[in-house]
This record gives structure tokens, C-alpha cells and sequence, in this order.
């Protein structure tokens, strides 16, 4: 099933609406869709390089209204749902460790789970559950999504197909390096 879906996705790119189709992609994946937009954008590029940055602008600003979607879900259905499932398991006090911690370190989570490989919408979700400040998750949203999708138009505008294979298969380890590194350079500063 999954598969079938990834390749309805693909095939969205090949038609006349494909940026509205990215669009929508992009927004539904930042609160519950699977498959990410980057499947779509890149064809898009590749087909369109000088509209690479519009295409990626498109992208992020859906995916951040995406966000808010996400957001929203947990922050509007944990009440009626979530909590009375922590509640039957006893684990409502946990939650509200967690939600503590998560705020504390929020914007990271939303950096990082934006640019990595991470589920976009397992954060965003997070986010609005724990009432991680709305200002810090939409700021961290914006720059963890235009990065990462500037920075994939801005490598298919320079390079094209060739750089293609890069995207799709390592730049998320890329990304994940990058962020567990960063990460653990702050630690090391701060125990030093």
C-alpha cells in the first residue's frame, strides 16, 4: 500500500497542477501524511530549474501551514483523547515530565526533526500536545523547512539529475550527522 501511494505521489508531478499538488503534499505531510514532499519536488526541479527557489518557497510555506495542522491536532485532540488514554494507563504524570522536557528543549526537536529524516508530523504533534510556545514552534518550522528545502533546490539547480541519487538516498544522513554533531558539540560546551 505504501508503495502504491509513494508512486500515486510521484505521479503528481507529471500534471498540470503539480505545484498545487506539492503544496498539498507538503502540508499534509507536516501533520500526518507519510511520504514526504521531496519525492514531488525534486521531478519538479529537475523539470523546472529556474523555478527551483519558487518551487521550494511553495514547499516550505505549505509545510509550515502543514505544521500548524500538526500542531494543532495535539494540542486540540490530546484533551479528548490522548489524556484519557494516559490516564487509563497511569502514565499522566509521565506525560507531564515529558511535556517539560520537550518544551525545554522544543526548538531543537523542531530543528532537527525538520531537516532530518525524522517524521515532521511526530513533532509537530509533540508540539501542540506539550504547549510548546506557538512563536518558538513556528519560528524553528520555518527555518528547519526552508533549510532543508532550499537547500535540495539549491543543490538540483547547480547540479541538476546528476546530484538527484545524493538527494534521495544520503542527504538525510547528511542531515542527521550534521544534527547529531551540532547537538553533541553543544553538550560537550556545556559540560566543559
Amino acid at each position: 500500500m505504501l508503495r502504491r501511494l509513494y508512486d500515486w505521489t510521484l505521479s503528481l508531478a507529471q500534471g498540470r497542477y503539480a505545484l498545487w499538488a506539492l503544496a498539498a503534499i507538503a502540508f499534509v505531510e507536516s501533520s500526518f501524511f507519510p511520504i514526504p514532499p521531496d519525492i514531488l519536488m525534486i521531478p519538479l526541479i529537475l523539470a523546472q530549474p529556474k523555478r527551483a527557489f519558487w518551487i521550494a518557497t511553495v514547499c516550505t510555506v505549505a509545510s509550515v501551514l502543514g505544521g500548524l495542522l500538526g500542531y494543532y491536532i495535539g494540542w486540540g485532540l490530546f484533551e479528548t483523547v490522548g489524556k484519557p488514554i494516559l490516564d487509563f494507563y497511569g502514565k499522566a504524570a509521565a506525560f507531564d515530565s515529558f511535556a517539560e522536557r520537550f518544551n525545554q528543549y522544543g526548538a531543537w526537536a523542531v530543528l532537527i526533526a525538520g531537516v532530518t529524516p525524522f517524521p515532521f508530523k511526530v513533532v509537530t504533534i509533540a508540539s501542540g500536545a506539550t504547549g510548546l510556545s506557538l512563536p518558538i514552534f513556528i519560528l524553528s518550522a520555518i527555518v528547519a523547512r526552508a533549510l532543508r528545502f532550499f537547500l535540495v533546490a539549491a543543490l538540483l539547480w547547480k547540479y541538476g539529475a546528476p546530484i538527484r541519487d545524493f538527494i534521495e538516498r544520503r542527504l538525510g544522513l547528511v542531515f542527521t550527522v550534521f544534527c547529531v554533531l551540532l547537538v553533541g558539540g553543544f553538550i560537550v560546551v556545556k559540560y566543559l
